[in-house]
């Protein structure tokens, strides 16, 4: 017997734990934040049922009602109204916060109008028992004609009962389904002509489609038909809007009433209301925001240390142990300086990017990281922002190129754009192996008052740097991009929860897996690549610099050992890849930077995190001892016995790659959200002149 396939959208308000419910069901592990807007896309997953029938589950945004107003919520809404031509959904699971029951029971009742099957899912009961809270859910059932079944997601409770009552709801005619009001009254003659024209549709669809037949229905024939029904009856899209809701709120009122038995409100003062007072506080909020971010940096260093030496001396071992043992031939060179150089590049942070990313999705799963939202919000306005960018900024820490697509659920075009412009000025995770080999060679390891780590203070001003400059470029930018429109910022703050340390775990190990098989790709292959182009060169440069260098090694063999280092170093500068760097050196010598930097600033436009591996080959090539990277750094000198990496070098190339668009993958996502390459060839001009000017300044001051 054939398996059937349901196909079921999930849908909900934010923070309802309409996420937490889709990982239950799916097993997929997709990211869960606490804040509007988080499910940019659509999302599928499959889970079996019942009778040989299994679903396919689409976790579709969440949105507060059927009136979309961001691009995310309009994903929904289309599938919703079966305007999606590649989703047909075959009956709806609607996910209720049952301690915030009135909210969620307005789209509620829109969808159970639509005519389409719908079972509620009713969560967040913990949190509804904690305020008081008492919901006969047989009585709400009754009165709302639809299943509703009591689950918990994080505990997977209730879940089964959920899928049985799946199984056994099959899809129906639209005749068979209740009404929650009947909204014909709202425009009765309006939804009359429709209704001949259209009579699969509800009468409450035929309201939709009157009010928004210019999108969903996209110039067709049906369009131009509603188009006359519109002028003709003269319909006000406002006053049915508002007549609805206040109808609806009237009968959610009689339904609350009857099924839900609350507290007094101030009866019971919830410990979060309690906490808010705390950290959304004028003052103090802003002062514990600081000590957490100010900890975040510093734990990144503290827990990452014993690892990240284990990992480096174990490379440089197996690279010392593979000198020693495998014969002088061009292919044990590639293994040894290719090879294990480019993989000890990718490994070493495999540590500080699992802290970093597991700090982030505690902050995310306890609540905090939507406080952060609300806190910034006052700032943000100022520079031409609101609240909602905080949310692309915050997770540009990780990646720009998500980030920039969570500005979709910026409605405000204006701001919109000036997030995506000054979203990749934050520091992401693929600039931390940069900031972090650049901060050992020429940050001291030294400590204050016994425990704040200099380096990590270092680490933590470069990221305020980022934020800094982003929020100078959109208050200079603001003037410049001339889109006037108003915009409001409303965002729910959920409940502060436990972390779920296995959600943590996994987002550790999954970030992780992408750097070493995304990142890691990348690297390799600049990494052996940059190994050719390292040892070879045009004509016969390295064969006439190995000869010369064999006599003069002969005549003097007490020198031998510095002039094999000697002959490594021109080796080097005769190869493809030293050509090329010095070709660029006169235009980057003002800032401090040799030719070998230069050929790890071009390397790593393809993605920033492969400057290591670029210098871990560079100064790997032909060097056959069992040094660490940082050691080899620190010990590179200039022509004239200067050292390369001096304190003024070092901060100028951390200052440049915290302002530079080193990342073609951001640009390209840039492209694809504004649909233009005007304003990603801006970006790029922008960021590298301020990136070139800051970098000159620094290295002249610290000189």
């Amino acid at each position: 017997m054939a398996t059937k396939t349901l196909h079921i959208a999930l849908v909900g308000n934010p923070n309802s734990g309409k996420s937490s419910l889709f990982n239950a069901f799916t097993g997929l592990n997709q990211h869960v934040g606490n804040f509007p807007g988080v499910t940019v896309d659509k999302k599928t997953g499959i889970f079996s049922l019942e009778d040989n029938l299994q679903a396919e589950l689409i976790d579709l945004p969440g949105t507060y009602s059927l009136y979309p107003r961001r691009a995310d919520e309009w994903v929904a809404y289309k599938v919703l109204m079966g305007a999606d031509s590649e989703i047909k959904a075959d009956l709806i699971v609607l996910v209720a916060d049952a301690s915030n029951l009135k909210r969620n029971l307005l789209f509620c009742s829109q969808i159970i109008d639509l005519k389409i099957p719908v079972v509620m899912a009713l969560t967040m009961n913990d949190l509804a028992a904690k305020k008081d809270i008492k919901i006969d859910i047989s009585g709400l059932e009754a009165d709302l004609g639809i299943p509703v079944v009591a689950v918990n997601p994080r505990k997977n409770k209730g879940l089964s009962e959920l899928k049985k009552v799946i199984s056994k709801m099959q899809p129906e005619a639209t005749t068979k389904l209740r009404e929650f009001m009947d909204t014909s009254s709202l425009a009765p003659e309006a939804v009359a002509k429709v209704k001949q024209a259209f009579p699969e549709w509800s009468d409450y669809a035929c309201i939709h489609q009157l009010i928004n037949h210019d999108e969903l229905l996209n110039k067709s024939q049906d369009h131009i038909v509603l188009n006359n029904i519109v002028a003709e009856y003269n319909f006000n899209t406002t006053k049915t809007q508002a007549e609805e809701i206040m109808q609806r709120y009237t009968r959610i009122r009689q339904i609350m009433q009857k099924n839900v038995l609350e507290t007094g409100p101030l009866e019971k003062k919830l410990f979060t209301e309690k906490l808010d007072n705390i950290l959304m506080h004028k003052t103090w909020g802003y002062l514990i925001l600081f000590s957490v971010l100010f900890l975040l940096f510093q734990s990144i260093f503290w827990l990452a240390t014993y690892p990240m030496d284990g990992i480096e001396w174990s490379f440089a071992a197996l690279a010392g142990w593979l000198s020693s043992n495998l014969p002088e031939v061009w292919w044990s060179n590639l293994l040894i300086n290719g090879f294990v150089a480019g993989l000890s590049g990718i490994l070493v942070f495999v540590p500080q990017i699992m802290i970093l990313f597991g700090l982030i999705t505690i902050l995310e799963d306890t609540g905090y990281m939507a406080r952060i939202s609300f806190l910034s919000d006052k700032l943000m306005r100022k520079v031409g922002l609101n609240g909602k960018s905080v949310m692309p900024m915050i997770s540009s820490f990780a990646c720009a190129v998500p980030a920039i697509m969570g500005a979709r659920n910026i409605e405000n075009k204006k701001e919109r754009l000036l997030t995506i412009l000054v979203t990749p000025l934050m520091s992401c995770s693929a600039r931390l192996p940069v900031y972090t080999i650049l901060i050992a060679l020429v940050i001291e390891e030294k400590y204050y008052l016994g425990f704040l780590s200099l380096q990590g203070l270092v680490m933590m001003a470069l990221y305020l740097l980022g934020t800094i400059m982003a929020l100078l470029v959109s208050y200079v930018m603001k003037f410049f991009i001339n889109i006037k429109e108003k915009s409001f910022f409303i965002l729910e703050l959920p409940m502060y929860r436990a972390p779920r340390w296995k959600n943590a775990g996994i987002t550790m190990i999954e970030k992780a897996r992408i750097f070493v098989t995304d990142a890691g790709k990348v690297i390799m292959v600049i990494s052996l690549l940059l190994w050719f182009l390292s040892s070879f060169g045009p004509g016969n440069r390295i064969e006439n610099t190995e000869i010369k260098y064999s006599a003069l090694i002969a005549s003097n063999p007490a020198a031998a050992d510095s002039l094999q280092k000697q002959l490594s170093t021109e080796k080097l500068a005769n190869s493809y890849a030293g050509l090329l760097g010095k070709s660029i050196e006169p235009a980057i010598s003002p800032l401090g930077y040799d030719w070998k930097i230069g050929i790890a600033l071009i390397t790593s436009f393809a993605a920033r995190e492969v400057f290591v591996g670029t210098m871990a080959t560079l100064y790997s090539v032909d060097e056959e001892d069992d040094q660490s990277l940082r050691e080899k750094l620190q010990a590179a000198t200039h022509a004239n016995g200067e050292k390369v990496y001096t304190l003024a070098t070092g901060l100028s190339l951390m200052v440049f790659y915290v302002l530079a668009m080193q990342c073609m993958s951001t640009l390209a996502v840039v492209k694809r959200e504004t649909k233009s390459w005007k304003w990603p060839t801006i970006q790029l001009i922008y960021m590298t002149v301020l990136a070139y000017g800051m970098s000159w300044l620094v290295y002249t001051i610290f000189s």
